[in-house]
């Protein structure tokens, strides 16, 4: 990772959506939708009553960020396309954020923007040209990769304004869905709360988590999941190839036990303890 730059990453062709701050925030969600980005913010608005959401929907992106961002705001991390990918994948992980601007220093304009799946999809293609490291062979139990401990999930029955509240106070992107006896059979993540702005159903908070995953704007192939015993390599080669961003840990009978994430791999292949490295 110390020997690639942040400018390897950046593909010969993509699409990077910008906004101007003047633009509606209504306007935002559904240039989002139609480009297919990801919203990184969308969820905040969600803590606020119905009546409220129509309104805020309406605000401007700067009048937004300062009306209902106040506790959650933080100011923009970024990197340059000559930071390495060490420096970036630190960044991600110190930072605890999903996404890193790679801005060029002498112009401000933004050439890319760095995400875990991204990086780990690099460094797969890497790994295989490499002698393979031991670790890889190890399991997640093995490497104490992934959470297994307060699992936040929900039930098919469970109102979405209960879900929306457990992402927010709980700090989580995911929550795997489960049936009466805990065996998941679905997940509900955070990008699944834009297909809300998508169809209009702001003020329907209290259809269920099952109901509401029925609107998926996009094919579904069901839950990845994984167990303890599986080797790293074997995850890493699943979360790349379906492009995922997790995988629900089960036991033999289904029943959730854990969730690995990228951030988890990544934090486990760069085995960031800087601090002391220093």
């Amino acid at each position: 990772m110390k020997s690639h730059r942040c400018y390897d990453l950046v593909p010969t062709s993509s699409k990077l959506v910008v906004f101007d701050t003047s633009l509606q925030v209504k306007k935002a969600f559904f240039a989002l939708v139609s480009n297919g980005v990801r919203a990184s913010k969308h969820i905040e608005l969600y803590k606020h009553p119905s009546s409220l959401l129509q309104i805020s929907l309406e605000h401007k992106i700067e009048t937004w960020r300062e009306l209902y961002l106040q506790d959650s705001f933080k100011p923009l991390v970024s990197i340059s396309p000559n930071a390495s990918l060490y420096d970036a994948v630190s960044s991600l992980l110190k930072n605890k954020i999903h996404r890193l601007p790679v801005i060029d220093p002498l112009t401000g304009n933004t050439l890319y923007i760095l995400t875990h799946k991204r990086i780990l999809k690099f460094l797969k293609l890497f790994i295989s040209e490499m002698p393979k490291p031991s670790f890889l062979s190890l399991t997640l139990e093995e490497l104490n990769i992934g959470t297994f401990q307060k699992i936040a999930v929900v039930r098919t029955d469970t109102p979405l304004y209960t879900a929306l509240g457990i992402f927010v106070e709980q700090r989580v992107s995911a929550l795997p869905v489960v049936d009466d006896k805990g065996r998941v059979v679905d997940i509900y993540s955070k990008f699944d709360v834009i297909n809300l702005a998508a169809e209009k159903t702001y003020n329907n908070l209290d259809l269920t988590v099952t109901k509401a995953l029925q609107h998926r704007s996009q094919y579904f192939e069901g839950v990845l999941t994984c167990h303890r015993h599986e080797t790293l390599e074997a995850i890493i080669n699943r979360l790349v190839e379906a492009e995922v961003h997790r995988l629900v840990v089960v036991d033999e009978q289904d029943v959730v036990k854990g969730i690995v994430s990228l951030s988890d791999i990544l934090q486990a292949l760069v085995l960031t303890d800087g601090e002391q490295g220093k």
